[in-house]
């Protein structure tokens, strides 16, 4: 008899532990596909690369809704044209081979709309929307 009270004692903490890992695996699925959500729907369109004004422009993106893809970055245009991009502040832990090759590829094509890093696509949008937001400022001048 105390045997099969112990197993049944058993079963019920294995079960109650099963429903908290299922309650907090929801939880952290909501908030992490609300964010996911907002990254993939990022858009960067706003800039008019025919339009850009010489100087030394600041540019952030404050990283979706729990600010885990913030990230701040300095933009330089000379005659026209993006000829430096470097990062003053992010959240994500990225090499520097990262946001150097993404950058590169933004100086290159004169565009925002590059091939992004395979297997990173809204990491990558969340590093060049900071960027658009520079070369907003660029046209306002």
């Amino acid at each position: 008899m105390k045997k099969q009270g112990k197993r049944k004692i058993g079963w019920v903490i294995f079960l109650a532990i099963i429903a908290v890992l299922g309650i907090v695996g929801a939880v952290g699925w909501r908030y992490i596909s609300k964010e996911h959500n907002e990254a993939k729907n990022l858009s960067l369109d706003a800039v008019n690369f025919s339009k850009l004004n010489d100087g030394t422009y600041i540019g952030e993106y404050e990283g979706g809704i729990y600010k885990w893809r913030a990230n701040k970055v300095q933009v330089t245009v000379s005659s026209g044209k993006i000829t430096d991009i470097k990062i003053l502040e992010h959240k994500e832990n990225q090499k520097p081979e990262f946001t150097g090759e993404l950058y590169n590829r933004v100086i290159k094509a004169q565009s925002l709309h590059v091939d992004v890093i395979s297997g990173a696509t809204l990491t990558s949008k969340a590093y060049l929307k900071p960027v658009e937001n520079a070369l907003i400022k660029a046209q306002k001048k």
